[in-house]
């Protein structure tokens, strides 16, 4: 159960800066789109490539790489 605690831990510390970095390089976030969709049914013309490839592409393969990091880190420590 600690072993999940943890890279929980440090997929949630990951996925903040995933996020800052989405700012940074002015693509959207999921809380972004989802705000958006919310707000406005037509935002999905908003969206453009560059966001498709952060959400569709980037961002899991950055917190799948956040995940494995977190368990390598883990069975070093412990």
């Amino acid at each position: 159960m600690l072993r999940h605690y943890f890279i929980g831990i440090v997929i949630l510390i990951g996925a903040i800066l995933a996020n800052l970095l989405a700012s940074k390089i002015q693509c959207k976030s999921w809380y972004d789109l989802l705000q958006g969709l919310y707000q406005n049914k037509s935002y999905w013309n908003q969206i453009t490539f560059k966001d498709a490839i952060w959400l569709i592409i980037l961002y899991p393969l950055i917190l799948g790489f956040i995940a494995y990091a977190g368990n390598y880190i883990y069975q070093k420590l412990f």
